[in-house]
């Protein structure tokens, strides 16, 4: 959802003011706990709300409306053929952000240029004061249109609930991705954004990355001559844009949005003066192409984390749309999984996302959710959803971890002839493929992995301490910072209970791009889970400092990820849980494929 600029807007905000200026200000009412409270009239809760998007009716209906994409609302929704029913576009109402009701499907059928079986995504609403009519955005996932390929399609209605009649013609029609003449870009997720000067619409996803068209006035069609891409392909999607104290913020969503119990999709950000960009993350790197602002295939993209995981039952918190109350709050909804039901009932491995809201709070200019705590799983302050409210939430940011006492037997600054009695290999390397060199541990990268079944790759390592820890390292990887394909090229940290269970953060090249990942492997699990899941955290550089973070609470393990190009500036990333004992290890591995080396210039163990 999106607050338009003063041109269109100042009737309505002036109406709103005088409406709050008649009424005694008052405390928004009791409180919320996530999930969001989907109710379906008749009995039954929807439990996936997936790539929500919200509006404050326009109209003078003085309710909220969301909409989501194409899913089941629950385990029970089947057809006779015990098939699940799959909804297009369900829409929801509420007067208080936090009370949701299931108001039916926005569409009976799908556009005419969709297949029969398109699934329809990630809408986005908008509404056009100048004739009075809402715009409802949407992928269509397949088309009938030559070529065939994804599009974004926009229906209107006079009222958010509809009749919605779809436009004949896409806003946005298939084309082919920049680095592949012939192929089907993914033209997905939708996001309009209203300024005083021209519209935009941003869309896209990993292959062929996330651009911004002019749009038109009547919001029906788009130039493609003005297209631009503002993300990089390959890692994010899921665009949202707000306008704040002078910038434009692009919020992005990145990993697998639907991997179960081990999603680890989370949302990064970054701000520009213009709303076709660069955008930059807070160390000023653009999330298109970072490191040389003319080199487009520059691969060690920007991102600043704003919501990821903090080792709650929440994981894969992602694909949100960022609005204000009638406080003054900014907000956040978004969707996420509950390890402890991540899937629909009878289909593992089809998950379920339902929605979650949280309070997006504003530090040095950057925004953070719920003060950098993310998903809340207690009950939280509501927010202010009616003019004249006010909310009773108030910020709290969260303090970052920071190294307490070194632990000197356990740290190692590579200085010496040969490696210390400390450390010992899992798999041990062939003579002159790694040693100790110019004060850093050299470690050619192997033709060999540490994943599920493929578990062939040498682990340097050494114990442990006791209680809470953070350990650090600072590594070079060798291989070039832009072009593709190095897949899957990587070194860096694991803490590691087994070649089947273990946390990892590593320096990674995934096609044109290099990231960050923050991996956790697990095993045993029940048949057709994952066994592994990933997030990403900031941009590496040539040298890229890494951190893992320790801490046991409410008996579970917590592995916090940091990293950090220049050892100042770091960013915090997502945390997962694990349970690999007392007998966990600390190891570094150079691995995915031959080729190149990494430097490891220490390895640092602290205290908290």
């Amino acid at each position: 959802m999106q607050r338009s600029h003063a041109r269109r807007w100042m009737p309505l905000l002036l109406a709103l003011l005088l409406a709050s200026l008649a009424q005694p200000a008052r405390a928004a009412t009791g409180t919320y706990r996530n999930p969001l409270d989907l109710r379906i009239p008749g009995g039954g809760t929807a439990e996936s709300c997936a790539d929500p998007t919200a509006i404050y009716g326009q109209k003078g209906e003085r309710r909220w409306f969301m909409y989501c994409t194409t899913d089941p609302l629950n385990d029970t929704d089947t057809n006779p053929s015990g098939g699940y029913n799959f909804h297009l576009i369900p829409m929801f109402s509420s007067a208080d952000l936090v009370r949701w009701t299931y108001m039916g499907d926005a569409f009976a059928s799908r556009p005419s240029y969709a297949t029969a079986d398109a699934g329809l995504w990630a809408p986005e609403i908008q509404f056009y004061p100048e004739t009075g009519e809402y715009h409802l955005y949407y992928t269509i996932t397949d088309t009938t249109l030559p070529g065939g390929g994804s599009a974004i399609g926009v229906a209107t209605a006079a009222t958010p609930l509809g009749p919605w009649v779809h436009r004949d013609t896409p806003v946005i029609e298939p084309h082919a991705a920049d680095c592949c003449p012939g192929s089907r870009r993914w033209v997905f997720d939708p996001e309009v954004l209203r300024t005083s000067g021209p519209d935009y619409i941003y869309y896209g996803s990993y292959f062929g990355g996330v651009s911004v068209r002019v749009l038109s006035e009547d919001g029906f069609s788009t130039s493609q001559a003005s297209q631009k891409n503002v993300a990089v392909a390959n890692k994010y999607e899921g665009a949202n844009v707000v306008a704040h104290g002078g910038f434009y913020y692009l919020f992005v969503s990145a990993t697998d949005c639907c991997r179960g119990p081990l999603t680890g999709y989370s949302v990064f950000v970054g701000r520009s003066a213009s709303p076709t960009g660069p955008f930059v993350d807070r160390s000023g790197l653009d999330l298109n192409d970072d490191e040389t602002p003319t080199d487009p295939t520059d691969g060690r993209v920007g991102g600043s984390v704003a919501l990821s995981m903090n080792g709650n039952r929440w994981v894969g918190p992602g694909h949100n749309t960022v609005f204000e109350d009638f406080d003054g709050q900014w907000w956040t909804i978004y969707h996420a999984v509950d390890v402890n039901d991540p899937y629909f009932a009878r289909q593992v491995g089809f998950t379920k996302r339902p929605a979650l809201l949280d309070p997006v709070d504003w530090q040095d200019g950057w925004p953070t959710v719920r003060g950098g705590d993310w998903a809340s799983d207690k009950p939280e302050q509501a927010p202010a959803a009616q003019p004249g409210e006010r909310t009773n939430y108030r910020p709290r940011f969260a303090t970052p971890d920071t190294p307490g006492r070194t632990v000197a037997a356990l740290s190692d600054e590579f200085d010496a002839s040969t490696l210390g009695a400390r450390w010992s290999w899992v798999r041990q390397p062939a003579a002159g493929t790694y040693g100790l060199d110019a004060g850093t541990f050299r470690f050619d990268t192997q033709n060999a992995d540490l994943f599920e079944s493929s578990n062939s790759a040498s682990v340097l390592l050494e114990d442990t301490p006791n209680g809470n820890y953070m350990v650090e390292t600072k590594v070079k990887l060798n291989v070039p910072a832009e072009g593709c394909c190095f897949n899957y090229v990587q070194a860096g940290l694991v803490i590691y209970g087994d070649d089947d269970n273990f946390v990892k953060l590593a320096h990674v090249s995934i096609w044109n791009t290099r990231q960050t990942e923050f991996a956790k492997e697990l095993a045993p699990v029940p048949a057709g889970y994952p066994r592994y899941g990933n997030t990403v955290v900031g941009p590496p550089g040539e040298w890229t400092y890494l951190r893992i973070v320790k801490r046991t609470a409410a008996g579970a393990e917590q592995y916090r990820a940091y990293t950090s190009r220049d050892g100042q500036l770091w960013e915090r990333g997502g945390v997962w849980t694990h349970k690999l004992g007392k007998n966990a290890k600390i190891g570094l591995v150079s691995m995915g494929g031959a080729g190149f080396t990494a430097n490891f210039d220490y390895v640092r163990v602290y205290g908290l």
